[in-house]
């Protein structure tokens, strides 16, 4: 069974880490650590700070196959995500000179999803749906076990990483 908190220890921010729910800094690392040619774009944090937290809460990246999007996501997670501790990843780019740099670092519950990975299981939009609400709602239930759920809503604040499916 995965670990178990209780609403308190939610509230007090505990780092919880899962497959959809704070999945944690592993794929960003990877792509900075390991690609030759990254380039940084974590001033998209800047701006997604002042979309998310202003007006415009809903930001939609649409862009052509190969233009980063997937790697945009994984930067967003890592960085908001209380899955993990991202400070020492993040330091040594731009992001890091901002004066709000801390104020949101993995500060909240995350969830990431790539549709891509849920296609493929399924038949059709419908059954990929039902298929992506049971298992993400599963993985609430089990780490959320102190909260209780009113019909299948959890009434807990959270960001929502959503890459949608451009290649198809």
């Amino acid at each position: 069974m995965g670990l178990r908190f209780n609403r308190r220890q939610v509230l007090e921010g505990y780092m919880i880490m899962g497959i959809y729910l704070n999945p944690g800094n592993d794929l960003f690392y990877s792509t900075v650590t390991y690609s030759e040619i990254y380039v940084d774009k974590t001033m998209l944090i800047s701006f997604t700070n002042k979309c998310l937290f202003g007006e415009n809460k809903e930001i939609c990246v649409s862009r052509p196959r190969r233009f980063g999007k997937s790697m945009a996501e994984n930067m967003l997670t890592a960085y908001y995500s209380k899955g993990c501790d991202s400070r020492e990843l993040f330091s040594k780019f731009q992001i890091a000179q901002t004066p709000d740099f801390e104020k949101h670092l993995n500060r909240y519950n995350v969830i990431h999803i790539d549709m891509q990975k849920f296609l493929g299981r399924t038949k059709n939009v419908h059954e990929m749906l039902d298929f992506l609400q049971k298992r993400v709602l599963k993985e609430m239930k089990q780490t959320f076990s102190g909260i209780e759920p009113e019909g299948e809503m959890f009434m807990y604040p959270f960001l929502l990483l959503s890459l949608a499916v451009a290649d198809a």
